[in-house]
């Protein structure tokens, strides 16, 4: 049996594990790191893994922080932003359906990776700057050490043992989380969801699922919907399309389990009558590219959590073995950048000899992080209820992003997320923001209970809604200090001034535990373009009309 010691081991050499990896030989560039992967490497492209879809904090991560971004553009998709569709009777015609999505990409990038490719050239660039990486690691017992002896990995390859002493060791290994299982720190989620997904040789385009031609208009070449990360929406649950760069397309099925049991999906069969009696576009697309499956997998109940996830004892966890919640708004690969990050400055600040106050250090990260994981949870628990309803869904859509813009986007993106100091000034205003999105999402499920049944139609191109195109611009601003708490403060107005204007816009008496801002940075109706571009149709009507032929909007005066 070999034995060595290493500065930190990484227990995992997926996409948290390997991207850490190369974040701590950027900070560390004399450290020794090892990291262990159970899979055999390279892997196969289009691999089973989710995770695909980046949005706009997990491209700036990748492309930016890691140096990631030529591989990307050249050995990735470029993404058209997220993309809705909302039922329409019975989900047959496409173009019949009330869409959200916008015709031009976004200032800030984002981009559809295929996992296997990607972490195939991780795993290089690893080796590349002298990152240890040993593939067909079995890993067998972890025994956490004091500040002298270290903390001690026993793995095998090949059935051979070996042993290895780390003064750090951090558990990226997914859903296996052994660290968490081995400290008895698993903690139930209240949010229950079931997912299955599976992967086609070929690229499966929504474009070509109608030939309206009105519909098909600013939809060419690199604008095609396909370029999306397109959701197909109904009550309770919702089926993602993500093109790859392989050739491949993914394609899953995330469903709440009170609407939605997983026993109707969980095998291909299952599935595809699951799509015949939901989305039979979808199910359409399938049959005639069934020959080209590559693969299906399911989980059951796949929200997961943790106690804690940074410790002053030099060990973290990151990515699935801690926390994942939702894959809707595709938040994975942002948990991985916040948690990574966290975990990096820990062990720079150790390993340089600046680790005084560890332990206070990683139990503020912790908490921090905790909260930025709740606080995004509310998007999704008990709102899956409201997810098919074309009337209120793409406003909450819009003022999650704001939310998301304003407050964690914001803070990662403009390099302040390991500033203790920056959380202190802004205690009072992350607390508001906090009050005003979770008394948002508590109204959105109101509104829903007013609004529910009724069918609509129209296309909401967000790329001329101004808030939304100007808010997303404003997080590759570079900012000073000064700059920065200004718009902190700023953000925190625009919340809650565009809260009160969408509760006015339906007419609910309401009581809003808070006022429009006073501030000099005004709203304006910035919603109205949303709200203009929704229409209601009759209920009794046997027939939809064209969307595209202009009728009453949700909000006509």
């Amino acid at each position: 049996m070999k034995n060595h010691w290493n500065d930190v081991t990484v227990l995992g050499g997926g996409l948290a594990g390997l991207s850490l990896a190369l974040q701590c030989r950027q900070q560390l560039p004399d450290a020794t790191i090892l990291v262990l992967e159970k899979r055999q490497h390279p892997v196969p492209e289009a691999a089973f893994k989710v995770g695909e879809s980046t949005v706009e904090v997990a491209a700036y991560y990748f492309g930016e922080m890691l140096g990631l971004k030529e591989h990307i553009q050249e050995y990735q998709l470029p993404k058209l932003g997220l993309r809705f569709f909302f039922p329409a009777g019975d989900n047959s015609r496409i173009e019949d359906r009330l869409e959200l999505g916008g015709k031009r990409y976004a200032p800030c990038p984002s981009y559809q990776l295929d996992r296997g490719r990607f972490e195939n050239h991780l795993a290089d660039l690893c080796l590349k700057h002298d990152i240890q990486f040993i593939d067909r690691a079995n890993i067998k017992e972890i025994q956490l050490g004091d500040r002298r002896s270290g903390h001690q990995v026993s793995y095998e390859i090949d059935r051979q043992p070996q042993t290895v002493t780390s003064r750090w060791v951090v558990d990226a290994s997914g859903r296996r989380a052994f660290l968490k299982r081995q400290l008895g720190m698993q903690k139930a989620s209240p949010h229950i969801g079931n997912a299955a997904w599976f992967r086609f040789g070929k690229h499966i385009k929504v474009d070509d699922w109608s030939d309206n031609e009105q519909w098909q208009e600013g939809h060419h070449g690199r604008t095609g919907r396909w370029y999306s990360t397109n959701h197909l929406m109904g009550q309770g649950y919702w089926v993602w399309l993500i093109p790859l760069a392989s050739g491949s397309t993914s394609m899953g099925i995330v469903a709440a389990e009170e609407f939605h049991s997983l026993s109707d999906f969980n095998s291909f069969d299952k599935a595809l009558a699951w799509l015949d009696r939901h989305e039979p576009q979808c199910a359409d697309a399938v049959r005639e590219h069934i020959d080209d499956l590559q693969d299906f997998r399911a989980i059951k109940h796949y929200a997961v959590e943790c106690e804690r996830v940074f410790s002053g004892d030099r060990w973290g966890i990151t990515g699935e073995a801690g926390f994942f919640h939702d894959p809707f708004y595709s938040p994975g690969s942002d948990f991985i950048a916040f948690s990574n990050t966290f975990l990096t400055d820990l062990i720079r600040r150790d390993l340089s000899g600046k680790g005084f106050l560890l332990g206070t250090r990683a139990f503020s990260y912790d908490r921090i992080y905790k909260r930025f994981y709740y606080g995004t949870s509310t998007a999704y628990f008990d709102q899956y209820c409201i997810f098919g309803n074309p009337t209120v869904m793409p406003v909450k859509i819009l003022w999650d992003y704001l939310v998301y813009w304003s407050i964690t986007g914001f803070i990662f993106m403009q390099g302040r997320m390991c500033h203790q100091s920056m959380y202190l000034r802004n205690l009072g205003r992350l607390s508001r923001l906090g009050k005003v999105n979770h008394f948002m999402q508590e109204f959105f499920r109101r509104w829903h209970e007013e609004t529910k049944d009724i069918p609509a139609c129209g296309t909401i191109d967000i790329s001329q809604v101004p808030l939304i195109r100007e808010s997303n611009t404003r997080l590759l601003e570079a900012m000073n200090n000064r700059t920065y708490f200004q718009r902190f403060a700023a953000n925190l107005a625009q919340l809650e001034t565009l809260a009160c204007e969408i509760v006015e816009h339906t007419g609910l008496a309401v009581d809003v535990p808070f006022r429009r801002s006073r501030s000099s940075m005004v709203v304006h109706d910035a919603f109205e373009p949303v709200f203009q571009s929704i229409t209601v149709l009759d209920k009794a009507a046997s027939t939809v009309p064209d969307p595209h032929i202009a009728s009453t909007p949700v909000f006509a005066d």
